[in-house]
């Protein structure tokens, strides 16, 4: 019996025992599955918040996410008009999210203790914090704000030379254009956090230039300018009032087809091209022309006075004169030696520009004067002279010719003929007023023109008529512009 008693007490001790044990541990179990922390060492994106207080920890995360969406981006178009734009990352498509923390923190207090106690002790440790960016988006937003900048268009520099002589400059406009690859880049690099910087202090705004790349028009100002066309360098004036009409008009149309014509540096200048261009644009008109040293009728006369004016002004501007001839006679508008005669296919007149610059030829048809003008560069303090010497005078030579309607022995003089002359030029370079240089640059012959007399027939002792004969010319026929 007493065997007995000691048993049902010992039973009775373990069952309290047991029944203590489990009350203890289900308190426990309690306690641990309605803590209102989060569980230790828990790791939001790098923010430490285990052991937090659940509704302090969902703040926290709340509200840093908040802050990564209100950063704001500054971009300042100074080098434009100078205004601002401001958006927040969030305008711009930034999202931040710390992914699946708050639905696990929230999910601490459901289902009953047990349920609660297991999902406590099995809560992951680690929670990232995603990130999205998409910098088209920012792309856009800029060139929308600045969008005008895109439309403006480049504007090649001016010279214009003016009625008074002035070599006026228009400054060229530049176009603009938007160059933010690398500010996207930054901007990239700013708004979207590495894991390092995830807890740390945000940095709240982010401020830039907008980044403009300056587009310059093919022809600038500078390049213009470093041409060299300065001023007027030289001017030369021949006038043609006694020419006829169709001479005039030759004149002036050859003047208008050389008006402006610009030369590079070490360019040569060709008449014959200007011929051509003037052809294609004119017909000339009958003038006279000289043919084998003669005056006769032809179409162009008086081409040759603008290559001689023209051939003088370069002289005056010191230019290298790669080939010119004068004329077979003297012409009336300028000294002997001093000419330049064109002959298409035989004689040409062509110069080089030596200046060191762009050379620009103007020229003016006013009152039946025509004035050749040189722009370009040329040093103030120096000028050039031109003299032609008179070395020698040819007289002309007698021609007889029969003429059968005069009386026999009868001489009569129908063409006084005209002296001819060998000429040398000579042109000086004047430098502060003092001769620096002189040089030979031509030795010319002017054919002298025949005195041709008409004689009657002379009969021999009871022969037939003697008449002169004439000598055949075989020189090959040379037709070169008239005066």
């Amino acid at each position: 019996m007493i065997r007995i008693v000691k048993r049902i007490h010992v039973s009775i001790i373990v069952i309290a025992s047991l029944l203590l044990v489990a009350a203890v541990g289900w308190g426990f179990v309690m306690n641990y599955a309605l803590q209102k922390t989060v569980p230790g060492e828990v790791d939001a994106g790098g923010i430490p918040i285990g052991g937090m207080p659940v509704d302090d920890a969902l703040k926290l995360l709340e509200n840093y996410e908040k802050s990564l969406l209100q950063r704001t981006i500054a971009i300042h178009a100074t080098a434009a008009n100078g205004d601002s734009k401001q958006w927040t990352v969030a305008e711009l498509g930034y999202k931040a999210e710390f992914k699946g923390v708050r639905d696990a923190l929230l999910k601490l207090g459901d289902g009953d203790i047990w349920d609660r106690a297991v999902y406590r002790y099995q809560f992951a440790k680690k929670y990232e914090l995603t990130q999205g960016w998409n910098r088209d988006v920012f792309d856009a937003a800029v060139r929308k704000q600045w969008s005008w900048i895109e439309k403006s268009e480049t504007k090649n520099a001016t010279r214009t030379i003016t009625e008074d002589d002035e070599v006026v400059y228009e400054p060229h406009i530049d176009a603009y254009r938007l160059d933010i690859g690398k500010l996207l880049d930054e901007v990239d690099g700013w708004v979207v956090l590495k894991k390092e910087q995830i807890g740390a202090a945000v940095e709240p705004a982010f401020e830039a230039e907008l980044p403009i790349a300056v587009i310059h028009p093919e022809l600038t100002l500078e390049k213009l300018k470093d041409e060299g066309v300065e001023r007027k360098i030289v001017a030369f004036s021949t006038d043609f009032k006694t020419s006829a009409e169709g001479r005039a008009f030759n004149v002036t149309v050859t003047a208008e087809a050389l008006n402006d014509w610009e030369l590079a540096p070490n360019e040569v200048f060709d008449y014959g091209k200007l011929i051509a261009r003037a052809e294609e644009l004119y017909d000339y008109r009958e003038a006279p022309v000289i043919l084998n040293g003669k005056l006769v009728p032809g179409i162009g006369g008086g081409i040759c006075q603008v290559s001689s004016t023209l051939y003088n002004a370069a002289l005056r501007a010191g230019l290298e004169i790669v080939e010119r001839r004068n004329h077979s006679l003297p012409v009336a508008y300028l000294p002997i030696g001093q000419d330049a005669t064109y002959a298409g296919g035989a004689i040409n007149f062509r110069f080089k520009n030596t200046t060191g610059k762009h050379l620009i030829i103007r020229t003016v048809v006013e009152d039946r004067k025509l004035t050749v003008k040189l722009f370009g560069t040329m040093k103030a303090n120096e000028r050039y002279e031109i003299e032609s010497v008179t070395l020698k005078t040819i007289a002309p030579s007698v021609q007889e010719k029969s003429n059968a309607r005069l009386s026999p022995g009868q001489k009569v003089t129908v063409e006084k003929g005209k002296a001819g002359y060998l000429v040398e030029t000579f042109r000086t370079l004047v430098r502060d007023g003092k001769e620096v240089k002189r040089d030979r640059i031509s030795r010319d012959t002017y054919k002298a023109q025949p005195i041709v007399i008409e004689v009657g027939p002379m009969k021999g002792a009871g022969g037939p008529s003697a008449t002169p004969t004439p000598t055949p010319d075989t020189t090959e026929p040379l037709l070169e512009d008239g005066v």
